[in-house]
């Protein structure tokens, strides 16, 4: 295939200034490990893991091979009323990663699909325990929850829902955590602000509890900049959910799988949810597919009437797709033979310290870093908005670097086979940017 497609009009890109794009085209050709190949044949390293999702880094043997194989035995088998064992392989081996009671998953074909599957669960759960009238979800200001309409309803970025209506109702949103001066620049989870999370407790009191069904939050909220939860805020979500019963629902699309320098925010935050979502990280964005993982009482809720009727009326054609399983099980060997859902840990406070050696630079708003994660906040040009941002993602670009923007904040999260030479390299890259675009 050529390089440089002859034509470009068919292809209505997703969250792209399409002309802009068609104008002055980036095409990437080819990956390996840390870096892309573009179209003209320049090296850029990868400084946010793809879409958040190649945790494991590009072209990884065991995941080339475990499709290649999967393809020549068998590409597709039906969703329902059938199985295949790498299905079952793959959910023994997920839910042993995951602590606590969370035994058990549902797959879906991507994050937004695995909130949709979420929000439907939490709200069966109820009817099924005689509590029909819990059908209220409450998400939050600046949550990302993908782009169906249950999850850009409870999610709370103003862009990603102002053209399509009323979503669905019987939502609201508590605040979000961003913007406290005295969290400006902290390393890790901020000591302020847990007391944010007692705004679920007033939105109890406007709503009833009795009519909530489910709370959905990002432990880290990452597609709006990279936003870290004050310390015990979580925790708090936790206790309010469980005096009203309330089901909580983390959505560990992009925090999942090593990201934090745990195996899950689960693990690094110390709080167990009833319901956690998953995708991304789960086949190293090789293939789609997601994973929700429930508690057994909620399984177990759904496991009555006659044995030989459809508990859940739920699914895709392409959920537990063989070769998705394939490229999943595939990424966790790689996982597992090379430490990478802890490997986060080892190199998290370098990481900080290089991401917070920019605060120097005049433009540079805050800083926020958890695990291998960065937010690095631009101070907006007068009556522009979001243009600083893009020009330093277009100059990066430029550079060798690929890095991701949301309004004016550049956001990072590396392959987690990154080596600390890297992380110099894509710092000093963006501090040769920002002074560029001062």
């Amino acid at each position: 295939m050529s390089a440089t497609p002859n034509n470009l009009d068919a292809y209505w890109m997703p969250f792209t200034a399409n002309r802009a794009f068609k104008a002055a085209p980036r095409m990437m050709v080819a990956a390996e490990g840390m870096h892309y190949t573009t179209g003209d044949g320049r090296k850029v390293l990868d400084g946010t893991a793809g879409l958040w999702c190649c945790n494991a880094g590009h072209a990884r043997p065991k995941i080339v091979e475990a499709i290649s194989r999967q393809a020549r035995e068998m590409d597709y088998s039906p969703a329902f009323q059938m199985g295949h064992p790498k299905a079952f392989e793959l959910a023994s081996r997920l839910v042993r990663l995951m602590p606590g009671a969370l035994d058990h998953v549902f797959f879906t074909n991507s994050g937004s699909e695995s909130v949709e599957t979420a929000l439907k669960m939490a709200i069966a759960y109820h009817r099924l325990n005689g509590q029909g009238e819990r059908v209220r979800l409450i998400g939050r200001e600046r949550g990302y929850h993908g782009v169906n309409f249950g999850g850009m309803a409870v999610g709370g970025m103003t862009a990603n829902r102002k053209m399509f209506g009323s979503l669905v109702t019987g939502v609201d949103h508590m605040r979000h955590t961003h913007g406290d001066p005295r969290n400006f620049f902290a390393k890790g989870e901020p000591e302020f602000g847990a007391e944010l999370a007692d705004d679920l407790e007033r939105l109890c009191t406007l709503h009833d509890p009795s009519t909530i069904a489910a709370v959905i939050v990002e432990p880290v909220q990452g597609s709006a900049g990279v936003f870290v939860p004050p310390k015990g805020y979580l925790k708090r979500l936790r206790e309010t959910c469980d005096r009203h019963g309330i089901l909580l629902i983390f959505d560990e699309v992009i925090t999942g799988y090593g990201r934090l320098g745990t195996p899950f925010a689960v693990d690094y935050f110390g709080v167990e949810p009833d319901i956690v979502t998953t995708a991304k990280g789960l086949t190293n964005g090789v293939i789609p597919m997601g994973a929700v993982f429930v508690q057994k009482k909620i399984h177990d809720a759904f496991m009555q009437g006659p044995p030989n009727a459809v508990e859940f009326f739920h699914g895709y054609t392409y959920s537990a797709n063989p070769m998705a399983c394939a490229a999943a099980l595939g990424t966790l060997d790689t996982y597992a033979e090379e430490g990478l859902l802890t490997r986060g840990a080892s190199l998290a406070g370098y990481w900080a310290d290089a991401a917070h050696s920019l605060n120097d630079i005049s433009i540079v708003a805050d800083i926020r870093t958890l695990g291998l994660i960065a937010g690095i906040e631009l101070r907006s040009i007068d009556g522009k908005p979001t243009a600083r941002a893009f020009d330093a993602y277009l100059k990066c670009f430029a550079a060798g670097l690929l890095v991701r923007t949301t309004g004016d904040i550049i956001a990072l999260s590396p392959p987690l086979i990154v080596e600390k030479a890297q992380i110099d390299e894509i710092f000093d890259t963006i501090r040769t940017v920002l002074q560029q675009v001062a």
